[in-house]
C-alpha cells in the first residue's frame, strides 16, 4: 500500500505468569522480541521488558487489584486500537493467563470488532503457579479429585447470583480464589456458612513465585485473622481444602538456600544476566543497581592503530570480557575481522575466554585456579619465554599495570592500549543509602574494584556502618582486596571467579550463618 494509511498492525496478548520471569513462555518471549510497542501490568516482571527491542515503546497502564489503574480500562483498549492501527506490532503484557480474570477476552473482542489481527499467548496462571511454589498442589488424588478457580475481586455479599459460594464451597475438593484479600473475612465466611468445615485447611500464598513469597496456613474458621495478623495483602491467592496439608513436605521454594534474601548486584548494565539468573535459581531476589557505565575510549586513534597492525603480535592479552567486546566493537566500526590475522588471545578466566571465541578468536589459555592479572602473568611465564615477544594488552583507562609490568620485566613489549572506560553510575546515592539503612539488603556482590569503589563513594557513615552488617561477596582476589581497602572485607569470595561459582559460595556462606543462628 502506497500513501494514506498505513497497512494494520496486529495485537498479541501475551501472559505474563505471575511474577517469576523464568515462567514465560517461550511464545511470549518471541512476540515481545519483534514488538514495536509493549503495553504493560504492574504485575508484570520488569525484567521481561528487556526482551523487546531497544527501540519498542513501553507503556506502563498499571493495572494492580484494587489500586487506582494508571489508564482505565477503555483507555488501554483504545490504546492498543491507536497502536496497531498506526501498524505497530503491540504485546499486551498481562500477568498470569489473559484468559483468567485479565480482561484479555474484553481486549480481544475490541481487536475482532475494529478489524485489527490479534492473537492469544497463553500464560501461566498464579491459580495454579503460585500453589504449586508453595508446595501446594491443585489436585492429588489422595485429597482432590477436582478444583475450582474464582475471583473474589467483589463483594461476595453483593454478587451471590454471579458467584455461588454456596455451590461452590461444596462442589470441587479445592477452591481456589484470586484477587480475594480485600474481601477475605466475608468469603471464608460465605463457605462456612454453606457447609465448609472450619477445620479445612486453607492457606493465602502472597506474592507467589517470587522470592517475597510469603505463606500462612490455617483452618478455613482462622485463615483470615491468622493472615491479616501476619500483614499479608495482595497479590495473593487464597486455597481451600485437604490439598493444603501437603505442603509440610512439598514447599521446595521456600527450601532455595538464599530464599528471603535481597543481594545488591553491582555489575554493569547488559553484563549483569548470569548473576541475577543464578541468584534467582537460588532463591534470592536479586537488587540490580549497576555500579559502572562503560564507555569507548575518548581517543580510539592508539586503539585503531593496533587493529591496523594486530598480525605483528605475538598474543592479545584480556583481563576483562569487556576488553574482548570493546575491540570487537571498534574493530567492527573500522569494517575488519578481528579474527582476521589475529594472534591467540589469553584470557584471565572462562567468561573472558568464551567472549574471545564469540569475537571468533583463538584461545590460547587461561589460569585454572588465581584468575586474576597475576595468575595470568604466571600462566604466560610458564609456557615458554616472554624475553622478545611483543603482546597487545587492550584494557580500561585505569587498568592495573601489574600484568604489562611484569611482562615488561621478563624481555617482553607491551603494548598497553585504551579500549574502555569505566565510569562511576549516574544516579542519586538516596535511594541505595535508604535500602541499607533500613536493613533490606542481606547481601552485597562485587565483580570487580571499580564497582567496590564506585558502591564506596555513595555511602555516608550511616549506610557504610549499615553496610559492614550485611553479608559481602567478592568474585575474586582483586576485588576482596579493593572491599579491604574500603573498609568493607569480604566474607564470601569463592575459589573460582564466576555468577554461578559466586552464588553458590554465598549460598555456603548463608547456610554457615543460618546454622550458627544468624539471619
Amino acid at each position: 500500500m502506497s500513501g494514506g494509511r498505513p497497512e494494520p498492525g496486529r495485537v498479541i496478548l501475551v501472559g505474563a505468569g505471575p511474577g517469576d520471569p523464568d515462567l514465560l513462555t517461550l511464545r511470549g518471549a518471541a512476540a515481545l522480541r519483534e514488538a514495536d510497542a509493549v503495553v504493560y501490568d504492574a504485575l508484570s516482571a520488569p525484567e521481561l521488558l528487556d526482551l523487546a527491542p531497544p527501540h519498542a515503546l513501553r507503556v506502563d497502564v498499571g493495572r494492580r487489584g484494587h489500586e487506582a489503574p494508571t489508564r482505565s480500562q477503555p483507555e488501554i483498549t483504545a490504546l492498543l486500537l491507536e497502536l496497531a492501527r498506526a501498524g505497530k506490532t503491540v504485546v499486551r503484557l498481562k500477568g498470569g493467563d489473559p484468559f483468567v480474570f485479565g480482561r484479555g477476552a474484553e481486549e480481544a473482542s475490541a481487536c475482532a470488532e475494529a478489524g485489527i489481527p490479534f492473537e492469544v499467548v497463553p500464560g501461566v496462571s498464579s491459580a495454579g503457579a503460585a500453589l504449586a511454589y508453595a508446595g501446594i498442589p491443585l489436585t492429588d488424588r489422595r485429597h482432590s479429585a477436582s478444583f475450582a478457580v474464582v475471583t473474589g475481586h467483589k463483594d461476595p455479599t453483593k454478587v451471590a447470583a454471579e458467584t455461588r459460594w454456596e455451590l461452590l464451597a461444596r462442589a470441587a475438593d479445592t477452591l481456589v480464589i484470586l484477587m480475594g484479600m480485600r474481601n477475605l473475612e466475608e468469603i471464608a465466611a460465605r463457605l462456612l456458612a454453606a457447609g465448609r468445615a472450619p477445620a479445612t485447611p486453607a492457606a493465602v500464598v502472597m506474592n507467589g513465585t517470587l522470592p517475597s513469597q510469603r505463606v500462612v496456613e490455617a483452618p478455613l474458621g482462622e485463615i483470615a485473622a491468622r493472615a491479616r495478623a501476619a500483614g499479608l495483602g495482595a497479590p495473593a491467592v487464597i486455597v481451600v481444602g485437604d490439598v493444603v496439608q501437603l505442603r509440610r513436605s512439598l514447599a521446595w521454594f521456600e527450601a532455595r538456600p538464599l530464599f528471603g534474601l535481597r543481594v545488591l548486584v553491582t555489575r554493569p548494565e547488559g553484563q549483569a544476566g548470569p548473576m541475577l539468573a543464578a541468584l534467582r535459581r537460588a532463591g534470592a531476589e536479586a537488587v540490580h543497581l549497576p555500579m559502572l557505565r562503560l564507555l569507548p575510549a575518548a581517543d580510539p586513534a592508539p586503539l585503531d592503530a593496533a587493529l591496523a597492525g594486530l598480525a605483528a603480535y605475538d598474543g592479545l592479552l584480556f583481563t576483562s570480557a569487556n576488553a574482548v567486546r570493546f575491540l570487537a566493537e571498534r574493530a567492527a566500526a573500522l569494517g575488519r575481522r578481528l579474527a582476521a590475522g589475529a594472534p591467540p588471545a589469553w584470557c584471565v578466566g572462562p567468561a573472558t575466554a568464551e567472549a574471545a571465541r564469540a569475537a571468533g578468536l583463538e584461545v590460547a589459555g587461561e589460569p585454572e585456579a588465581e584468575r586474576d592479572a597475576l595468575g595470568l602473568l604466571g600462566l604466560l611465564a610458564r609456557r615458554g619465554p616472554l624475553s622478545g615477544r611483543r603482546f597487545l594488552f587492550p584494557c580500561a583507562e585505569r587498568a592495573r599495570e601489574a600484568l604489562a609490568s611484569g611482562l615488561r620485566g621478563a624481555g617482553a613489549r607491551v603494548d598497553r592500549v585504551t579500549a574502555y572506560r569505566s565510569l562511576p553510575p549516574d544516579q542519586d546515592p538516596a535511594p541505595l543509602r535508604e535500602e541499607l539503612a533500613a536493613g533490606r539488603l542481606h547481601a552485597l556482590t562485587f565483580t570487580s574494584p571499580s564497582t567496590v569503589g564506585h558502591f564506596s563513594a555513595m555511602l555516608d557513615a550511616g549506610s557504610r556502618a549499615a553496610a559492614a552488617r550485611c553479608l559481602v561477596a567478592a568474585v575474586g582476589s582483586q576485588t576482596a582486596r579493593a572491599l579491604a581497602r574500603e573498609g568493607l572485607p569480604a566474607d564470601v569470595v569463592p575459589e573460582q571467579a564466576g555468577a554461578e561459582e559466586l552464588v553458590a559460595a554465598l549460598a555456603e556462606a548463608v547456610a554457615a550463618q543460618r546454622a550458627g543462628g544468624g539471619r
